[in-house]
């Protein structure tokens, strides 16, 4: 009769090793990951709404954000600048939240210096709005960089039905574009580093 009570007991264990594996979704983050998942294949253009450092880098040129890929952990959404195809935004669930990186590229598809920054949740967030502080890599990637006056970012992103919106702030800075989401756009080209073929 041993044998089954360890059987039993085996069994007991594999299932509560499952249950500690399975880690409960946060539902206004699933609600913001699946509103930006129904956009999947569409492009928008957006304007800089807030730049409290007037750089020139987005100055005169068509910003397009295109929700190019989604599963059910990941949405790549590649934000061109004019002919730069350098930037894309992933948001990932991690099973403890969202974490949102930057995948910078050059045209050769090979990565960038800076690249693969940016953060995770610290709580629950809203179904309209995550925000992302950034983490330990991001943090050691900027001041290796000499540019640690970036380790105090946070980046936002909103989804509302007209509106998306992706937001930079520290102190002192501000950086704010929105995406028009009443009016889709022509679909840009992959972005560098990815396959236009790939599904």
């Amino acid at each position: 009769m041993k044998l089954p009570i360890l059987v039993v007991l085996s069994n007991l264990l594999y299932v509560s090793g499952l249950a500690q594996e399975t880690v409960p979704s946060i539902p206004s983050q699933d609600e913001f990951f699946h509103a930006i998942s129904e956009l999947c294949g569409n492009a928008y253009s957006g304007t800089v709404t807030v730049d409290n450092a007037n750089s020139d880098s987005f100055a005169n040129k068509k910003l397009i954000m295109h929700v190019r890929r989604c599963d059910e952990t990941q949405l790549q959404i590649p934000f061109h600048v004019g002919e730069d195809a350098s930037r894309t935004w992933l948001i990932t669930k991690t099973g403890s939240g969202l974490s949102l990186k930057h995948d910078h590229r050059h045209r050769d598809g090979t990565e960038d210096r800076l690249t693969q920054y940016g953060g995770h949740t610290v709580d629950a967030g809203w179904a309209q709005v995550q925000s992302f502080p950034a983490d330990q890599y991001s943090k050691e990637l900027f001041v290796a960089n000499a540019i640690p006056q970036s380790v105090g970012n946070t980046w936002q992103m909103y989804i509302y039905p007209d509106r998306f919106t992706y937001r930079l702030i520290r102190q002192g800075r501000e950086f704010r574009v929105d995406f028009d989401l009443t009016n889709p756009v022509e679909a840009p080209p992959a972005p560098w580093g990815y396959d236009d073929t790939r599904d």
